[in-house]
């Protein structure tokens, strides 16, 4: 069974809005080392369109820096699965998953693999719900945003976790990460 982990950028209270976190090499050579530990990429709709409109560009056409160039490398030749319930087709080494996404992303985990590696804020608070991530990684950002969205809200239970790994990534950014020990009522 592949083992389903994610990770999000999330500011010290708890915002993971992509465009309040701290751009460094280290952080997007970090991401794409864990991208690729993967055999795929589950994403919702919006996380998939928006990395999309970012990471499909040349970097040179894109405007991002030279050194994202490795990780919008890694992140384009992963296949990707979608879940969406208005897109009606995707590309960019991807397909969409079909039916009920608890189901499919169960489905998805009991392939042989190295594991399966999940972005976005939706579809991680519909699968932590049902109990199917196996690991959790957040880098915390050296930041207040001041707003939303928050981390995982809405989420109809505790989850109790246990720390397994801690990074430094500089800028006082600290990448950690946790399995689930438990699901409280």
């Amino acid at each position: 069974m592949r083992p389903l982990r994610y990770s999000i950028n999330v500011t010290l209270d708890g915002c993971v809005d992509h465009r309040v976190g701290i751009p460094s090499e280290a952080l997007h050579q970090h991401a794409a080392e864990n991208i690729a530990r993967a055999d795929a990429l589950i994403f919702g709709r919006v996380t998939y369109q928006m990395m999309e409109s970012a990471w499909r560009p040349p970097v040179e056409e894109s405007g991002m820096p030279a050194w994202t160039a490795p990780f919008a490398a890694t992140i384009s030749a992963i296949h990707k699965h979608v879940a969406s319930r208005t897109l009606t087709a995707v590309d960019w080494n991807a397909e969409l998953i079909q039916g009920d996404l608890v189901e499919a992303v169960r489905a998805l985990k009991e392939q042989p693999g190295e594991g399966l590696f999940l972005g976005g804020v939706s579809v991680p608070l519909t699968l932590a719900a049902a109990g199917l991530i196996d690991e959790y990684e957040f880098v915390v950002h050296p930041r207040i945003a001041g707003h939303g969205p928050t981390l995982l809200a809405g989420l109809p239970h505790l989850l109790d976790l246990q720390k397994t790994t801690s990074l430094d990534l500089g800028d006082g950014i600290i990448a950690t990460t946790y399995v689930p020990t438990s699901r409280s009522q």
